[in-house]
């Protein structure tokens, strides 16, 4: 199928627009960046058949013989893709880079917020850190209707389990900028937070966020 042919919501270009680069997958970061396909291969292909044959890591040292060797992917194409690489390598790539810590509801909130700019749906997010309370990652697991979201436990500890995280915290927005939990909201949290227990892997905090404002169930002694 052609990338034009697929629903606007599936097409790499309109995704990040519709949910942030952040929550696209790999070959469709990779299918932006090299923009066409074949006659009868779209660009999403080109960019899995390269992630087959070199994971993302060993893409950090490709060569232009190894990126010109995939069919779909041209000398124009290779120097594209290998600045793209030599940028990313340049920012965050280094010896000494140290993993974000975020000791408080305030400064999630602050290291959040732009996730949830002009959102009119409830996203579900969780940030799982380590044992010294460094984030390992963000993870977007549900959007909502516009004010309800659905999360299932089973995929917020399957990430955790995934990452060897040691703690969770679960964040998500109120598009109608009034932070207090609602009784879903409470009634929510504090089954995670039972799970939580029983997994070993605790919720440390529940944090709805609103234009300017947030509520940390933490700060209110709600978990």
């Amino acid at each position: 199928m052609r990338i034009k042919d697929k629903p606007l919501n599936e097409r790499p270009r309109e995704k990040l627009l519709e949910v942030g680069k952040e929550n696209l997958t790999n070959s469709e970061l990779l299918s932006i960046i090299i923009k066409t396909g074949l006659k009868g291969e779209n660009v999403e292909n080109i960019a899995i058949k390269l992630l087959n044959k070199y994971n993302l890591y060993e893409l950090k040292d490709i060569s232009l013989e190894e990126l010109i060797s995939i069919k779909g992917i041209g000398k124009i194409k290779a120097i594209e893709l290998l600045s793209c690489i030599e940028l990313g390598k340049r920012i965050y790539l280094k010896d000494n880079k140290k993993l974000t810590k975020l000791s408080t509801p305030k400064d999630i909130f602050y290291y959040v917020k732009y996730l949830f700019i002009d959102k009119n749906q409830e996203y579900f997010y969780c940030l799982y850190f380590n044992n010294k309370q460094e984030l390992i990652n963000k993870k977007l697991l549900f959007i909502g209707t516009i004010n309800q979201s659905i999360t299932h436990p089973r995929e917020i500890f399957k990430e955790a389990y995934k990452l060897s995280a040691s703690t969770i915290i679960c964040i998500h927005n109120h598009p109608s900028n009034d932070t207090n939990p609602s009784k879903a909201d409470i009634e929510f949290t504090k089954n995670l937070v039972k799970i939580g227990k029983i997994q070993g892997i605790p919720i440390i905090d529940h944090i709805i966020v609103g234009n300017d404002n947030y509520y940390s169930f933490l700060e209110h002694n709600n978990l």
